[in-house]
C-alpha cells in the first residue's frame, strides 16, 4: 500500500507540474484582464462547487496536498479546471454555437476519461453516492458553458459601451 500511496503522489505531482507550466501562456494573453477574472472566477466557483459535493460525500480524495487543511482537491480546483476554461475560452473566443460545443467535447471527454481511469485505479479520486462519469461529463459541461456564457454576456456589454459616443 505505501509503493501505491507513493505512485499517486507521483501522479499528483506531475498532473500538477504539467499545467502549472502551461499556466502563464493561457494568463499572459491580450486581453490579459478578461483572463486573469475568468481564471480567479473559476477557482471560486470550481471551489465552492467541490466543497458541496465533498461535504456530500459524492467525492472524496484520498490523496491530495494539504490533506489536514483543504477536503477538496487543490490542483484540480486551482490549476486543472481553471486552465482548461482559460483554454476553452481563448479557443472559442469567435466561435459559433456549433464550433464552441465541438470544441468542448474534444476537451471534456479526455477529461472525464482520466476520472474514469483515476476513480479505478488510483486513490486520487472515489466517487459515492452513485456518481458516476455521466454526472462527471454533465458537470464539467456546464459549468464551462455557463462560463463561456458569462463571459459571452460580459464581452457583449463591454462591447456597446465602448461603442457609445463619449461625453465631453
Amino acid at each position: 500500500m505505501i509503493r501505491k500511496a507513493s505512485t499517486n503522489s507521483v501522479l499528483l505531482t506531475l498532473l500538477t507540474a504539467v499545467p502549472l507550466l502551461l499556466l502563464p501562456f493561457a494568463i499572459f494573453k491580450r486581453p490579459l484582464k478578461d483572463w486573469v477574472i475568468i481564471y480567479l472566477v473559476s477557482i471560486i466557483g470550481n471551489s465552492f462547487l467541490d466543497k458541496y459535493l465533498v461535504s456530500k460525500r459524492y467525492l472524496k480524495y484520498p490523496v491530495r496536498p494539504l490533506a489536514k487543511i483543504f477536503k477538496i482537491h487543490l490542483p484540480f480546483d486551482f490549476i486543472h479546471y481553471p486552465l482548461m476554461l482559460l483554454y476553452y475560452n481563448q479557443w472559442t473566443l469567435n466561435s459559433k454555437p456549433a464550433g464552441f460545443i465541438l470544441k468542448l467535447l474534444s476537451l471534456v471527454i479526455p477529461q472525464v476519461i482520466f476520472e474514469m481511469i483515476a476513480a479505478k485505479k488510483t486513490r486520487l479520486i472515489v466517487w459515492n453516492k452513485g456518481w458516476s462519469w455521466q454526472h462527471s461529463l454533465l458537470s464539467l459541461i456546464s459549468k464551462l458553458l455557463l462560463c463561456r456564457g458569462i463571459i459571452a454576456i460580459i464581452r457583449f456589454f463591454n462591447n456597446k459601451i465602448s461603442k457609445r459616443p463619449k461625453l465631453l
